[in-house]
């Protein structure tokens, strides 16, 4: 499972001209499944993306978590995370899980989030969509749980 999150003063998600998903303060996180994750990736992920230290304190280090300044989420399921560009100029997909099983894991990771006293926002699961942020930082980082 991966995940790139981005610390935004804003983000929404617009899906047919309907705004579904929209953040004031907080992470946009773009979360990839591949074939062999499982719950216990979303459980990681999800404990390091709530406790990661990239807001900053009154001292203007990067001191505090998404819980620390009651941080927002706007979680987005993006299956070309896992996007095999080695050959050619067309990437594959192999490696990204099939539909059924990243559903149920997004699901999974933003009820995770939501446990742990964030609120979360998404898009829509397989629909085409476009997401706006202003990224304060810019802040852009990678998790992946195979770091674990």
């Amino acid at each position: 499972m991966k995940a790139v999150i981005q610390r935004a003063n804003n983000a929404s998600v617009t899906v047919k001209d309907d705004v579904v998903g929209k953040i004031d303060n907080g992470f946009v996180v773009l979360l990839g499944v591949t074939h062999e994750d499982s719950e216990k990736d979303a459980v990681y992920l999800v404990s390091k993306l709530v406790n990661l230290r990239v807001f900053e304190d009154e001292n203007e280090k990067m001191n505090l978590s998404l819980k620390d300044v009651s941080g927002q989420v706007l979680s987005i399921s993006q299956f070309t995370l896992f996007a095999d560009t080695r050959k050619g100029r067309r990437p594959n997909f192999l490696d990204a899980a099939k539909p059924d099983h990243a559903n149920k894991l997004y699901q999974h990771f933003n009820q995770l989030i939501e446990q742990q006293g964030v609120r979360v926002e998404t898009g829509e699961f397989g629909e085409m969509m476009n997401v706006q942020l202003t990224n304060q930082g810019p802040v852009t980082i990678i998790l992946d749980s195979n770091d674990k």
